[in-house]
């Protein structure tokens, strides 16, 4: 027989193993509670028709008698079982008419005894002891276990009454929220259809709570906006390549057309086709500077992670860049006291600290100053590069790192728009922020989560 579909999922068959297991631990106790309550019951009975067997066996003949004849009497609840037997097992009193086989006078025992009284003749399960009386006569003395068996059919009904209902409302509750389960998984499908067919503005719903769901959608609309920032990026990222490329391999193209048609001589051949070199390799190294960008940004340098050392690179870069600053007739300043310790990919942090040296030494005039400095900022190590150039203006500090973004100030200086985003890609690689901000000039600011050396 086919389940229904509800009844076939992981939720549902998960209320189902809740309530079976809720379902044992309840009869478990049941049947602890049960066992416990007649053993006590049983040792009750046993203490009681000990203690009568005694009394009756110590008394006289006559007294006997008529103790006998009151215990039948004073017996509302037909619990009371008693007989006396002379030495042939014939009855002289009670109401058991024949002497039950098996019982014993060391011990109380469990037996079944027919019981005989005005109501007629009714076995019952008993406790009984037997007592040898000196003129040979045996006196039995019972109790009937009603009380345990009444006890053993209550828990039955409990159990019966309780777990039906308990099963019902499981089977209801498990249905519920597998049907509940099966439709948000159904809209969320339904959703992620749109998206595979390039609808990126589709977000999945969310609710309030920490329920799996919810926080299963917050996850995955994260890696959507991620995913649709990118994708807006690598969009115009295209258009800025077609864009900046388009310029010099046209220049080139018109350089060697010309060349063709008006060049007579080697010379003037070589004349011409220099410039068009000259496009050709500005062309090549925004490939490459795009391909490195693209590498660091995919994680592909984290195998070469290890401990840098903040001062040494930091008076590394300040030696490199101090002669070119010598010809600029710029200040160049370097400070890398301290002794912090990172975890990267030193040939990048220092191709990073080299662009932002690079470029605040090509766009500060001459005279101005450039420092290079290594600092503490709050619990992180900085390193802080400032200038006195033009600085940049407030509303092209978010576009700086944009790649191939060049302000109206920067234009009439070499170069690709390359280095501030091959900067943010490094220091996303390793997780470290990266800032500019305004200063005399302009600041450039990388953090680095302090680590001991």
């Amino acid at each position: 027989m086919l389940l229904p579909e509800f009844a076939r999922t992981p939720t549902f068959r998960y209320i189902l193993f809740i309530f079976g297991a809720f379902a044992v631990c309840v009869i478990l106790i049941a049947g602890f509670v049960y066992w416990q309550t007649s053993s006590y019951v049983t040792s009750t009975v046993d203490e009681i028709i000990v203690d009568r067997a005694n009394a009756f066996a110590a008394l006289p003949a006559d007294r006997r008698l008529e103790a006998i004849s009151g215990q039948m009497a004073n017996d509302p609840l037909r619990v009371k079982l008693i007989g006396l037997f002379d030495a042939q097992g014939r009855q002289v009193a009670g109401n058991i008419d024949v002497l039950p086989r098996g019982v014993r006078a060391d011990e109380p025992r469990e037996l079944v005894i027919v019981r005989h009284d005005t109501r007629g003749a009714e076995a019952q399960v008993a406790r009984a002891v037997a007592r040898w009386i000196e003129d040979g006569q045996i006196l039995v003395v019972g109790r009937a276990l009603d009380q345990v068996t009444q006890l053993g059919r209550t828990m039955d009904r409990v159990l019966i009454w309780g777990l039906i209902p308990a099963l019902a409302v499981g089977l209801v509750v498990g249905a519920f929220l597998s049907i509940r389960a099966r439709q948000r998984v159904q809209q969320l499908n339904a959703l992620v259809q749109r998206i595979v067919l390039g609808d990126l503005n589709q977000r999945l719903p969310t609710e309030g709570g920490k329920s799996p769901f919810n926080e299963l959608a917050i996850l995955i609309n994260g890696m959507l906006d991620e995913i649709e920032t990118l994708l807006r990026s690598v969009a115009g990222v295209g258009d800025d390549i077609a864009h900046d490329l388009r310029t010099p391999l046209t220049r080139v193209r018109v350089t060697l057309e010309r060349a063709r048609q008006n060049a007579t001589t080697v010379d003037q051949l070589r004349t011409a086709i220099d410039p068009a070199i000259a496009g050709l390799d500005q062309s090549l190294a925004m490939i490459t500077a795009l391909l490195r960008i693209a590498e660091i940004e995919h994680g592909r340098r984290l195998a070469g992670f290890g401990e840098v050392a903040l001062p040494e690179l930091v008076s590394e870069v300040g030696d490199l860049y101090e002669p070119i600053a010598e010809d600029k007739r710029v200040t160049l300043t370097v400070d890398a006291g301290g002794a912090g310790h990172v975890r990267g990919d030193r040939d990048l942090l220092f191709e990073a600290i080299a662009n932002l040296v690079d470029n605040a030494i090509k766009f500060t005039p001459e005279g101005g100053r450039v420092d290079l400095q290594l600092c503490r900022v709050g619990d992180d190590d900085a390193v802080r590069v400032s200038d006195t150039g033009p600085g940049i203006a407030a509303a092209e500090r978010d576009l700086v790192a944009r790649r191939f973004f060049r302000s109206d100030k920067s234009r009439t200086k070499p170069g690709l728009g390359l280095g501030l985003s091959l900067v943010e890609a490094i220091m996303k690689l390793h997780g470290f922020r990266f800032t500019i901000s305004a200063g005399p000039g302009c600041v450039a600011e990388i953090g680095f989560p302090r680590t001991p050396s």
